[in-house]
């Protein structure tokens, strides 16, 4: 096995740290838009960026006040879940293809379900990554028939908190803890 260069490797090791930085890049915008965060749907753009999603055109804070109000009207959650991310770093810039699914719990308890890609060209300035142009391109929607929820009648599932669009959400808590009753369903 032949030994690596030093500068080989650290060449590698910086772009392993691009590529950490630009997945939480995208991580932010997913979590922003999952829990009407806008600030932290925002830190993943830079204020100049700009967005192609479904018949919008614009800035991505444009984007926001335009797709949140749709998400509030329809949905009452929606995930916006990453798959794989390739990612061609050039220097300070970057560009992205994320594999996502979509998936929206309607008010009429419905389910929307789309997947595509987002399609990102990402600009490192003053040290940090963020989006600088965004397209979407949306491959498959579906409405699938709604299925009974199999937790529903656990008493305590929701001692740990529910899913809101807030910073109420379970996930902003710290320290996380356990708020439920220690139960094994299998043991007899």
């Amino acid at each position: 096995m032949a030994s690596e260069g030093l500068g080989d490797r650290q060449r590698r090791l910086d772009a392993m740290l691009d590529k950490q930085d630009i997945h939480e890049v995208l991580a932010r915008f997913s979590r922003g838009m999952d829990r009407f965060d806008r600030d932290t749907y925002l830190s993943a753009f830079w204020d100049d960026a700009e967005m192609a999603a479904g018949p919008f055109v614009g800035s991505a804070a444009d984007c926001w006040d335009w797709a949140v109000p749709l998400h509030e009207a329809g949905q009452k959650l929606t995930h916006h879940a990453l798959l794989q991310t390739t990612i061609d770093l050039d220097g300070d810039m970057a560009h992205a293809e994320t594999y996502y699914q979509f998936i929206g719990r309607n008010r009429n308890e419905s389910v929307w379900m789309a997947g595509g890609r987002y399609i990102d060209r990402l600009e490192r300035r003053e040290g940090h990554w963020r989006i600088a142009l965004r397209t979407n391109v949306i491959e498959w929607a579906c409405m699938p028939p709604p299925l009974p929820v199999p937790f529903a009648e656990v008493p305590d599932i929701a001692a740990n908190g529910v899913s809101s669009r807030s910073p109420d959400d379970p996930a902003y808590r710290r320290p996380l803890v356990n708020r439920r009753v220690p139960h094994n369903p299998g043991k007899v």
